[in-house]
């Protein structure tokens, strides 16, 4: 007698593979959305100001990384895992920079989310004068810093 069924451990191991997958998955949307927030980039004492200064811009309602990280998810996750190591770095080694400059590669992106998301307006600018956007509309993404004297203590 001959037995045709197929043997259970292989679907066992599939669906448990399948399962934890998905779960991976989810955890990791989950972790690229809550890191995208500027309440999350907002916890590093370096970004305080870059999170007051959003929070008070006309783009308040989009989280950081709308305009800071490419828009297509494939581009999106290495450059953000890289910007993250980056951070993690020099947050523990405590050599953050009194005065953070954005990376060349950081300013092509912010350009292209720019010009993305302001797509019939820019469409109609002469580019010539200035390569970035914020060359010129540099209190856009973030609002002019007001002086620590000038501030209430609920602005901080």
């Amino acid at each position: 007698m001959q037995n045709n069924s197929k043997p259970k451990g292989k679907w066992s191991i599939a669906l448990l593979a399948f399962v934890l997958g998905m779960i991976a998955m989810v955890g990791a949307g989950f972790a690229v959305k809550r890191t995208d927030q500027a309440a999350f980039c907002a916890n590093c004492h370096a970004m305080g100001e870059a999170a007051w200064t959003h929070k008070q811009s006309v783009h308040a309602q989009f989280d950081c990384n709308e305009c800071h990280t490419p828009a297509s998810l494939p581009a999106k996750l290495p450059f953000k895992a890289s910007l993250g190591l980056q951070d993690i770095y020099v947050n523990t080694s405590n050599t953050v920079p009194d005065l953070i400059h954005t990376q060349a590669n950081m300013k092509d992106v912010v350009q292209a989310n720019c010009r993305r998301c302001h797509l019939s307006t820019t469409m109609n600018v002469a580019m010539d004068s200035k390569k970035y956007c914020t060359d010129c509309h540099r209190s856009v993404p973030h609002a002019k810093k007001i002086p620590i004297d000038r501030r209430k203590a609920a602005d901080v």
